[in-house]
């Protein structure tokens, strides 16, 4: 009565252990503790079956050096007569099979080193072989008393013991692959979108302004212009944030059919609609722990804005055709180029929403309002065409950047990007030796007649001079010094070379105006 005892309370722990969280050593070692506590052996061995080998996993009773060594079933009779036998296998002391641990008892390590008992059973989970658990004993008659069932009983939780370990084991590396994932695809996305380029004062106010907000949790409202970099802001809140290492979601409200939108924002269970052929997890679900990136917020159809509402009031979402709600922790970053608040007033957008994603507004410049950074955007443009094209090196004729800084830029830094690249695709054809961007390669409205005869073209005798000319001059000069330093990394022969002119004659001018280098 008292033995049975025993074995319930070590089976009672066993059970409780499973559902306790603890590394798996250590689960592995409590429990061939229990089993070796109430049963009457020497030693006891739990060996995981991987690859067609026996990996012990812990052991009480045997020689440290079990656990660097590796049990071929095939050199090893007994422990293949266990693995194919479905109960356990009881082994006695006249056995001919050799014993796989003689020589390896702790508590005969000065006698013959000889195993007298030996009983083993097989591990299953859901019908795969899993290992063996083994028990050793000096005592020949040791196991006489010991029904299978408590080895069985024993065997069951510690097969359970081994999936349980295996599992979270198999969560832990899913969950840190996804985190690296996650930190590959930011990368990636710096690599091919780049970094907030510029140190004009709009530019560093919006760099203080992302840092103000991405160690929070606000939620962010980016607005701006198309083509002004909203996306390439919100990777950069998320990236400074504490959740970069989780996933960032995006999603194109301006590009969901409202037959789709919900079911791709909340998820939905399997026939919920027609094509609905399994459960599928909606955006919500997928960012959990990260960032969910709302773009074209605005374009959002009212019907589901009152939803959004409510997931981001409640942090809950409920999956179309389900009737259980979801419990989801999600930092929202939203974009739009509209005027929010005119739709409100509108009636287009929901006011409540409005205020729910209106926590931290950020408002990109569009390119007109920070000029001064044309010159470092069009050199760092000029790289990546670089790169793309296959070209050593790339070049702008010094007539070229006037144009471009006269330019007004409605499709702003991205439509700066994609004039740069067919420009450059078109001085390539012309003259692949050496790259030069001419004025006529930009395809720019303000551009007439070809490069020859806007270089032939004299100044117009009876225009009128505009009042204060010296210091319009010497104000664009400066524009222009600085742009060529700040592309060339301060270099004043490479800044010389693409402003075409001497490199003495360009210090000397950029002392007069001033400039430092």
């Amino acid at each position: 009565m008292r033995f049975q005892k025993a074995i319930d309370r070590a089976l009672w722990q066993i059970a409780v252990d499973l559902s306790n969280t603890m590394p798996g050593e250590v689960q592995f070692q409590r429990l061939v503790s229990a089993i070796g506590s109430v049963l009457p052996c020497d030693a006891v061995s739990l060996l995981h079956l991987r690859d067609g080998q026996l990996i012990p996993m812990a052991s009480v009773g045997l020689a440290p050096d079990l656990m660097g060594r590796r049990f071929d079933p095939a050199a090893h009779p007994r422990l293949a007569a266990i693995l194919e036998a479905g109960n356990p296998v009881r082994f006695p002391a006249n056995s001919a099979l050799p014993d796989p641990f003689d020589g390896l008892m702790e508590i005969d390590r000065e006698g013959d080193g000889r195993v007298h008992a030996c009983l083993g059973c097989s591990l299953h989970v859901d019908r795969e072989l899993v290992g063996v658990l083994t028990l050793d004993a000096l005592d020949e008659h040791a196991f006489d008393e010991v029904q299978d069932a408590t080895i069985g009983a024993f065997a069951a939780l510690a097969a359970a013991t081994l999936r349980n370990v295996a599992l979270i084991r198999a969560l832990e590396q899913a969950s840190e692959r996804q985190r690296a994932i996650a930190r590959d695809l930011m990368q990636e996305a710096f690599r091919r979108e780049g970094n907030l380029i510029g140190n004009g004062r709009a530019m560093r106010q919006l760099r203080q302004e992302i840092a103000t907000v991405a160690a929070t949790d606000l939620a962010v409202l980016i607005t701006g212009e198309t083509g002004t970099g909203k996306e390439l802001v919100a990777r950069t809140v998320h990236a400074q944030s504490a959740r970069s290492e989780q996933a960032l979601v995006q999603i194109n409200c301006a590009a969901l059919p409202e037959s789709v939108a919900e079911s791709e924002l909340f998820g939905h269970r399997k026939g919920a609609f027609t094509g609905a052929v399994s459960d599928r997890a909606g955006k919500f679900e997928l960012a959990h722990g990260g960032t969910l990136f709302l773009d074209e917020i605005g374009e959002l159809p009212l019907s589901l804005q009152a939803k959004l509402l409510r997931a981001l009031q409640q942090g809950e979402i409920q999956r179309v055709g389900a009737d259980e709600v979801v419990r989801v922790d999600v930092r929202i970053i939203a974009a739009t180029n509209r005027d929010l608040y005119h739709e409100v007033e509108a009636g287009r957008f929901r006011g409540d929403l409005y205020h729910r994603l209106h926590v931290y507004p950020i408002a990109v410049p569009p390119l007109r309002e920070h000029r001064e950074d044309l010159a470092v955007l069009a050199g760092y443009f000029l790289d990546m065409a670089r790169h793309k094209l296959g070209i050593e090196r790339i070049d702008l004729h010094p007539q070229t950047f006037p144009v471009l800084a006269a330019y007004d830029w409605p499709g702003n830094v991205r439509e700066l990007e994609h004039l740069l690249l067919r420009a450059s695709l078109k001085a390539t054809q012309r003259e692949p030796a050496r790259v030069v961007i001419r004025p006529d390669d930009l395809g720019l409205p303000a551009v007439t007649g070809t490069f020859d005869t806007i270089a032939a073209q004299p100044p117009a005798a009876s225009a009128p001079m505009p009042v204060g000319l010296r210091e319009a001059v010497d104000g664009y000069q400066s524009r222009l010094i600085v742009g060529a330093l700040s592309a060339c990394s301060g270099n004043w022969t490479q800044a010389a070379k693409q402003l075409g002119v001497d490199r003495a004659n360009l210090q000397r001018l950029a002392r007069r105006l001033g400039i430092k280098g």
